[in-house]
């Protein structure tokens, strides 16, 4: 049997004044090959984030992570590093996985106050490696239906309507 890809995961799109962290769990091959998170067109990462922060789903991918970070939203993944075949999480290799350093980010943003999960794979690692070992209680956390094409029990207006948390979480003062 071949040795499963290495696949390695992006820097975190954030700036000072973030208050909201997104997690995935490691870009898929479309946004590996894009080199820009949420890249598959029929992600709704992005609509979603168009429609609850108001900002044109057109505008070119630097434009679109600007309106985000101008928000407070940060957006990263658990996994650093990990070994899979496609673009699945289902496919990650569990004794490969490699996360972020958590620990260095958030004592570089101390003002984020909440941890949004999208999906399941992403709440699972989340939980696992970084809100037990680091005991973060302070932060609000919570898991979020997956925005990927390979979630679609849930249609567009579900989703948009459970991510509406996000905006909510930006509208209480810090």
């Amino acid at each position: 049997m071949d040795k499963l890809p290495v696949i390695q995961g992006f820097p975190p799109l954030v700036a000072e004044g973030a208050r909201v962290l997104i997690l995935g769990s490691m870009p898929g091959e479309a946004s590996i090959r894009a080199q820009a998170y949420y890249a598959h067109p029929r992600n709704s990462f992005w609509p979603i984030m168009a429609k609850l922060f108001e900002f044109d789903l057109a505008l070119p991918y630097a434009q679109r992570v600007a309106e985000l970070q101008a928000r407070g939203v940060a957006v990263w993944d658990v996994l650093q590093a990990c070994q899979r075949q496609g673009s699945l999480d289902t496919a990650i290799c569990l004794t490969s996985e490699v996360p972020n350093d958590f620990e260095r980010f958030f004592a570089c943003y101390p003002q984020i106050d909440s941890v949004f999960c999208n999906g399941k794979k992403a709440w699972k690692s989340f939980r696992r490696y970084v809100l037990k070992p680091l005991a973060l209680q302070s932060l609000h956390c919570q898991r979020l239906p997956s925005t990927s094409p390979a979630h679609a029990s849930l249609s567009f207006q579900a989703k948009l309507d459970a991510w509406q948390v996000v905006a909510d979480a930006l509208s209480r003062q810090p």
